[in-house]
């Protein structure tokens, strides 16, 4: 089947990976609710979202930033959920704003592979909500270009959990071999989209783990997806075409 949508991961794959670590927004914000706990309120918001990244390797089920706020004020029987959001709304952003920028070839990238007839999904593990993310797509111009956006923060399940996928795919009206997805981890995405039965890409990014997948093809910069792409197009095209082997005798 000839490919009809690319869908692509968000960071480390559409942007540079960024290391901006959340321990300096968890800082603030117990800093912000009870100074006298401050230590203790941060470890605890660090201790939670920590366990929660990896419990996705267990049962990869999301989990929304609600989820994190509820279980630490359980756990500190302290209600952080106002501090965290004043915190995030004030400085977080503010503070990944810098940092946060999307690859400089992505528009062209993206808009080329438009030009080939494909549809283009996004698919970002996160427990951030929509607007996080969506503050820095319309920034740089790419929310135009995408037209499917999920977030595993409103999903039941993050990468690489089939249902995921399906979810992204099912939005884009397509089916898996006619998808390719792309992503920089190859646990996450390389495996799991190939486990759905899409082709897959990737992008190199050293600061994740090693994994034991074989992606389909693999780039270095966004722009080279798209001879990757028309080549998959033209080989579906010319087995659609070929004649049939042999003459064919009557009676």
């Amino acid at each position: 089947m000839t490919v009809e949508a690319v869908i692509f991961d968000w960071g480390g794959t559409l942007t540079p990976y960024v290391g901006v670590e959340m321990v300096d927004m968890w800082r603030m914000a117990a800093r912000r609710l009870a100074p006298e706990r401050e230590d203790e309120v941060c470890a605890r918001l660090v201790a939670v979202e920590e366990a929660s990244w990896a419990r996705i390797a267990v049962d990869q089920r999301s989990t929304r930033l609600a989820s994190l706020l509820s279980a630490a004020s359980a756990d500190l029987g302290l209600d952080v959920t106002d501090a965290v959001l004043e915190e995030a709304a004030i400085s977080h952003l503010d503070s990944w704003t810098p940092h946060m920028h999307h690859d400089p070839k992505a528009v062209d990238a993206l808009a080329g592979l438009r030009g080939l007839g494909c549809r283009i999904g996004l698919l970002s593990n996160t427990h951030w909500p929509r607007a996080f993310h969506e503050r820095f797509l319309a920034r740089d111009g790419l929310d135009a270009l995408i037209d499917v956006r999920c977030y595993t923060s409103e999903l039941a399940f993050t990468k690489p959990h089939r249902e995921a996928f399906t979810t992204v795919l099912g939005a884009l009206g397509v089916t898996p071999a006619a998808a390719v997805f792309v992503g920089d981890r190859p646990y996450d995405d390389i495996w799991g989209a190939q486990a759905v039965g899409m082709r897959a890409v990737l992008r190199p990014n050293r600061a994740v783990p090693a994994f034991d997948a074989v992606p389909d093809a693999e780039i270095s910069e966004l722009p080279e997806l798209l001879p990757i792409v028309r080549r998959w197009q033209e080989e579906q095209s010319n087995r659609l075409i070929r004649p049939p082997c042999g003459p064919f005798v009557g009676n």
